[in-house]
């Protein structure tokens, strides 16, 4: 899961190398925080958040397909 989502932000990106993706599991559910440059949110979030809930819902799925829960979190860099 942690795989895809970095796969999906790198895409989007103009600089992949600020992209960094930590991942905290707690039995069955699976927390993911995206991290990219203060220039790359705009892109990764999207008009209206629609790239960051796209990420969100394929991640759902992704996450279903194992008979897990997972969450991303964008965190907003410092």
């Amino acid at each position: 899961m942690k795989e895809l989502i970095e796969y999906i932000a790198r895409s989007l990106v103009d600089d992949p190398n600020q992209v960094d993706v930590s991942q905290n599991r707690g039995g069955n559910k699976t927390r993911l925080e995206l991290r990219v440059s203060k220039e790359d949110m705009g892109r990764v979030i999207g008009k209206g958040g629609r790239v960051a809930n796209s990420m969100r819902v394929l991640l759902r799925v992704a996450a279903a397909r194992e008979g897990k829960q997972a969450t991303l979190d964008v965190v907003e860099p410092r």
